[in-house]
């Protein structure tokens, strides 16, 4: 459900723009955002960095692309986002604890040699620096029309298949009793 939510001023903004036009699917889209800052502080009295830094992005991409009456403004939005959280997950590993974003975030989940967290860190970089990159592509090269269903669907299937992907590569990493305590689990349901 969580994720859902974290996707919630995307679908709004998706909707609005096939019901209506760009700027009108903007307005939805800050507004969205901002509620979902207001849900969030409301249930949990903190609100996430994530939503917080996109939150300021829309507010101010969104804003000059209304005021200006130029799309160009927030679709550069996602490829900001995604070069900043690349250039976030790059500095985990030199500010701070010395320990990447990734392994901040699943260190309690799983247990992985130093080096495999430090290529896994370099793998969301990667994968947020090329998100960024073909954004730029898409809104280039094809309509607004595609750039929406882009944004909508393909950087969220883009993310679910990397996130396939990630979980492929940490199996073999895993240490063989974790997977042996999984496939005793699933023999006993």
């Amino acid at each position: 459900m969580s994720q859902l939510f974290d996707f919630f001023p995307v679908l709004l903004f998706f909707v609005a723009y096939k019901l209506t036009d760009f700027f009108v699917a903007t307005g939805v889209f800050i507004v969205a955002t901002f509620a979902q800052l207001l849900i969030q502080w409301l249930r949990t009295r903190e609100v996430k960095k994530m939503h917080l830094i996109s939150a300021v992005l829309v507010l101010v991409f969104g804003g000059i692309t209304l005021i200006l009456q130029d799309e160009e403004f927030l679709k550069w939005k996602v490829s900001i986002v995604n070069w900043l959280f690349a250039a976030g997950f790059l500095a985990s590993a030199y500010v701070g604890e010395r320990r990447t974003i990734v392994e901040r975030l699943m260190s309690e989940a799983v247990e992985l040699p130093a080096g495999v967290w430090r290529r896994l860190n370099l793998l969301w970089i990667g994968f947020f620096t090329v998100i960024g990159l073909i954004n730029l592509y898409v809104m280039h090269y094809f309509s607004t029309d595609d750039w929406v269903d882009f944004k909508t669907w393909g950087v969220i299937g883009l993310t679910l298949l990397f996130a396939l992907l990630q979980g492929v590569y940490l199996a073999r990493h895993l240490p063989d009793d974790v997977l042996e305590d999984n496939a005793d689990e699933k023999k006993e349901s």
